[in-house]
């Protein structure tokens, strides 16, 4: 059996306030033309699916479209509820979608219950699908536990997984969304925290003994260990996903050897580009010529924030979304000194024209500035004078 692991598809989130619902229906057609070429006999949706738990009627009708351009190409999907998605929201009507080869799981109950499955060359899987389980609502579900982490709520539902799979002589494959430790897996800022203290990190043993577990809420590709794998989201959605690949784990399964794992990747439809240097640098330097199409996040290193930046930028790089100010020279902490020196004799044209020095990281006034300090001061004195 032919298994594609996917997840945090996000339908509806915005990308620095523009939408990316065509985007993700680029990148969700050609996850389609994956299943079919490959022939695929399921893809695995680890959570998340949507991005809000009030989804649009738009976000809705992508989805729709993605589940049925899957279906006609060939496979069954397992898909489970993450911690953006609204279990009854996501799970409404799934007993009719069951029949249709569209199973998806979101109630916590439904953990240790397999959607079974027979592929192709006749290999039989059984797949547990585990929806993010927050501790604080499922507890009255199974008051003898002890359920106060998502540690603990991953353990006791994978203590279930294993008993069931015990019972099966099929192939095992769960699914889950959730924090793993012990690998290489890297968060990004668009990724919504649930975690407390770190204790809701859930074990990588914790997966032990089943076939395969297609993990979801981390949106970077990451292998934890032969069989345990996030396949990240299908589209960078952070500029600190810049650089990371976009794609799915395509997972073979036969009647007995350990599970077979390649990585497919998917389209970029547009690139992420981080780019630093004064605003100067930026609108005249040719060698970035090449990122004039991509979503752009400008770090500008000018010691005073330049006036009209992002406008500016935006003639050039038409899709600059993002603009920090980090200036690259600060200048030390002089306060006391000021404290010192004021009521000590020292002018208060100098002094002013020191304290701008310190503000803007050691660039003192203009000509200009100097010279309406200069007459802003003597205009004070002479008030003061006629008191």
């Amino acid at each position: 059996m032919r298994v594609l692991h996917t997840s945090d598809w996000h339908v509806g989130r915005t990308f620095h306030g523009h939408s990316t619902l065509e985007a993700l229906g680029t990148v969700l057609d050609a996850l389609t033309e994956i299943v079919r070429e490959r022939e695929v006999d399921v893809v695995a949706v680890a959570g998340d699916v949507f991005d809000s738990a009030t989804p649009s009627g738009d976000a809705f009708g992508l989805l729709g479209a993605a589940l049925r351009g899957i279906r006609s190409a060939g496979a069954e999907l397992v898909i489970t509820s993450g911690n953006h998605d609204s279990p009854a929201r996501l799970g409404f009507q799934s007993e009719f979608a069951a029949f249709g080869g569209v199973h998806i799981i979101t109630q916590p109950a439904q953990h240790a219950t397999p959607v079974t499955i027979t592929g192709r060359d006749g290999v039989t899987v059984d797949f547990y699908g585990i929806p993010f389980l927050e501790p604080a609502l499922i507890r009255h579900l199974w008051p003898d536990e002890t359920l106060r982490t998502q540690a603990d709520a991953l353990r006791f539902a994978m203590r279930n997984v294993h008993a069931a799979a015990e019972a099966s002589d099929h192939r095992s494959v769960v699914l889950a969304h959730c924090v793993v430790a012990g690998g290489a897996a890297e968060a990004s800022d668009a990724e919504r925290d649930i975690t407390a203290g770190g204790l809701d990190v859930v074990p990588l043993s914790t997966f032990e003994g089943v076939d395969y577990a297609a993990l979801g809420h981390i949106h970077g590709r990451a292998t934890l260990s032969d069989i345990v794998r996030y396949s990240g989201a299908p589209l960078h959605y952070s500029f600190s996903e810049a650089g990371k690949p976009r794609g799915a784990w395509l997972v073979e399964l036969g009647a007995h050897a350990p599970a077979a794992v390649e990585w497919v990747p998917l389209p970029v439809p547009r690139g992420l580009a981080v780019l630093t240097g004064t605003l100067d640098e930026l609108l005249t330097n040719e060698a970035l010529g090449a990122h004039e199409d991509d979503w752009v996040s400008a770090v500008l290193t000018d010691s005073t924030r330049p006036i009209d930046a992002m406008r500016k930028l935006q003639r050039r790089f038409p899709h600059c979304a993002n603009l920090v100010h980090s200036p690259v020279n600060t200048a030390s902490d002089n306060s006391a000194g000021y404290r010192e020196r004021v009521g000590k004799g020292v002018p208060d044209d100098e002094l002013i024209g020191s304290f701008l020095s310190f503000v803007r990281n050691g660039e003192g006034p203009s000509p200009a500035e100097s010279e309406l300090i200069a007459e802003l001061v003597a205009e004070r004195t002479r008030a003061e004078a006629a008191r």
